[in-house]
């Protein structure tokens, strides 16, 4: 599986041709996006980070390492959601969207980094 055919981008900036197969990788909605807009192709919630999890980062940079190693754990117990999404990366490039204001600490980063 080639580095190059994962994207990682904020599910609010536009569409673009280049995005491949769109997959959100979030819990929830994203606030203020409506879905004709996201132009999903999938909405992988199951392979989000757990609400436990999701609210105890609360996107603190501090906790950043120690988020990537629980997250990661838990991506193990989500064999079918990771390997729903290994086939998408199989067929082409596939952008994982996510609606978290930093771009450098979140879960489409570190799930990006667990399918290589």
């Amino acid at each position: 599986m080639s580095g190059s055919s994962i994207a990682i981008k904020r599910v609010y900036e536009p569409a673009a041709d280049g995005d491949g197969q769109r997959v959100l990788v979030d819990r929830l909605w994203p606030r203020g996006v409506r879905k004709e807009d996201a132009r999903l192709d999938e909405w992988l919630k199951e392979i989000a980070p757990s609400d436990e999890l999701r609210k105890w980062f609360g996107h603190d940079p501090q906790r950043w390492t120690e988020f990537q190693k629980r997250y990661r754990e838990e991506l193990k117990g989500k064999g079918d959601a990771v390997e729903q999404l290994r086939g998408l990366v199989a067929k082409g490039k596939v952008t994982l969207l996510f609606g978290a204001h930093d771009e450098k600490h979140n879960n489409a980063v570190v799930l990006a980094d667990y399918l290589k």
